[in-house]
């Protein structure tokens, strides 16, 4: 399920004011109108949507969008995920922040409540997992089943919104946003991480998903992506039936990978004591 804007808008011009940085109208176009194709999408509901943002405030975003080098990256290497992140909110450039902060505003959240059939979503104001994302040549990131606990807040995973920046990206750079079917035989969706192309989708323990094969953009390209997640509250019981885990990664036909070391720590640990070593910087 793709979808288009009809307008377009002249790139030297900022936005106005009644145009802003979400776009309402559109909102509620999508929402009114897409719901039920988003549940009925396969492997698991999701939905593409392109040009959903005004382009003008995406342009900035890429403008002040971090180098590769810039000090405040956390660098994930190890053979399943080879990435940068940034999530720290006085890391992030001014502009992209405001919008960060928009995608999580009430009217955003009833948007995607309107849309997915999630009733009570609440945004993650820690980014956790989220935040920016950049791949550098080589770069990957393996088929994967998110984290289903926030760290901090305790509140269940439902759903991603992942944001794409990568102008003149072509097909054979590779970076393809994959989603597998829940037997981990083969990849039902391949959606290339255009400029201005948003995906959200519903996440559970087989939901799985991930750019796997190292990027062959040239030198000097990444990668680009804002990756907003969010969650809702359940019982105690509920929240104990199903347990918690960590990102559950998953081989494709034919490949190995270990498990990091931290990754297992983060198993072997009680949640407890992994928010006290995670807010002290230790986890």
């Amino acid at each position: 399920m793709t979808m288009s804007a009809s307008g377009t808008h002249s790139k030297s011009e900022a936005p106005s004011a009644s145009e802003e940085l979400l776009p309402y109208a559109r909102m509620e176009q999508i929402a009114e109108t897409k719901a039920q194709e988003y549940a009925a999408a396969a492997p698991y509901p999701h939905i593409v949507i392109d040009d959903f943002f005004d382009a003008r405030v995406l342009e900035r975003v890429l403008a002040e969008f971090p180098s590769k080098n810039d000090k405040n990256w956390d660098t994930h290497d190890w053979p399943a995920e080879i990435k940068l992140q940034s999530k720290s909110e006085r890391a992030v450039p001014l502009y992209t922040r405001q919008l960060l902060y928009a995608m999580n505003s009430f009217g955003f959240l009833q948007f995607l409540e309107r849309l997915t059939g999630i009733p009570k979503l609440l945004g993650d104001p820690e980014y956790e997992g989220g935040g920016l994302h950049q791949i550098v040549p080589g770069g990957k990131l393996g088929i994967h089943a998110d984290f289903n606990r926030h760290n901090y807040y305790n509140f269940d995973r439902r759903l991603n919104a992942l944001v794409y920046l990568n102008k003149n990206w072509k097909d054979e750079y590779g970076g393809h946003f994959e989603m597998w079917d829940k037997s981990m035989t083969k990849a039902e969706k391949k959606i290339l991480p255009l400029f201005n192309r948003m995906v959200i989708f519903t996440t559970t323990s087989d939901s799985y998903h991930g750019h796997p094969d190292p990027l062959t953009c040239p030198q000097g390209m990444t990668r680009k992506s804002m990756a907003l997640y969010y969650y809702t509250v359940s019982s105690a019981a509920a929240r104990e039936q199903e347990g918690r885990h960590s990102t559950l990664f998953q081989a494709r036909p034919g490949e190995k990978f270990q498990s990091s070391a931290k990754q297992l720590a983060r198993d072997l640990t009680p949640p407890a004591l992994w928010r006290i070593l995670s807010r002290s910087g230790k986890g």
